[in-house]
């Protein structure tokens, strides 16, 4: 029973230290995609931590697919452990919040470094992403979809 306590208390240590790693000066940005915003700060460090809502990046985001997204851009520019990251995400689902961390990170990237701006351009991680659910029509099944017709 002592070992699940003392499980308990390094945890515990191990987030306060995670936290205690996020200090100093930072640059923020903003990341936005369909209803998900991202508040993404980066702090100058080497140990490539990332925590999202607190918790790290790999356990929030567990799929492969949408964990790579948000490296994206920093494996890119070469900087993966060039920096600690904290990210607050609201809204949206999880794709949609990966995709807004993304463009965050490109942001405040691009506060540090200028001259990376033609990298991400031509991947077209730059660009707020626009698109949203259209809104339902009165008399309408969907956005578009209209009842069936019957002719008798």
């Amino acid at each position: 029973m002592a070992d699940t306590n003392t499980k308990k208390i390094t945890k515990s240590e191990l987030i306060i230290a995670e936290q205690a790693k996020l200090k100093g000066k930072y640059t923020n940005a903003i990341g936005r995609r369909k209803t998900s915003i991202a508040r993404v700060r980066l702090y100058k460090g080497d140990q490539g931590l990332m925590l999202v809502n607190g918790s790290d990046a790999s356990k929030y985001f567990p799929e492969e697919e949408l964990f790579s997204t948000i490296n994206q851009p920093l494996k890119l520019a070469g900087l993966i452990k060039n920096f600690n990251i904290s990210i607050n995400v609201a809204g949206g689902g999880k794709k949609g919040q990966a995709e807004s961390i993304r463009h965050g990170i490109v942001r405040a990237l691009l506060e540090i470094n200028p001259e990376l701006r033609a990298l991400f351009k031509a991947r077209g991680w730059i660009t707020r992403d626009a698109r949203k659910k259209e809104r339902k029509k009165p008399g309408l099944k969907k956005a578009r979809r209209a009842p069936q017709w019957a002719k008798r």
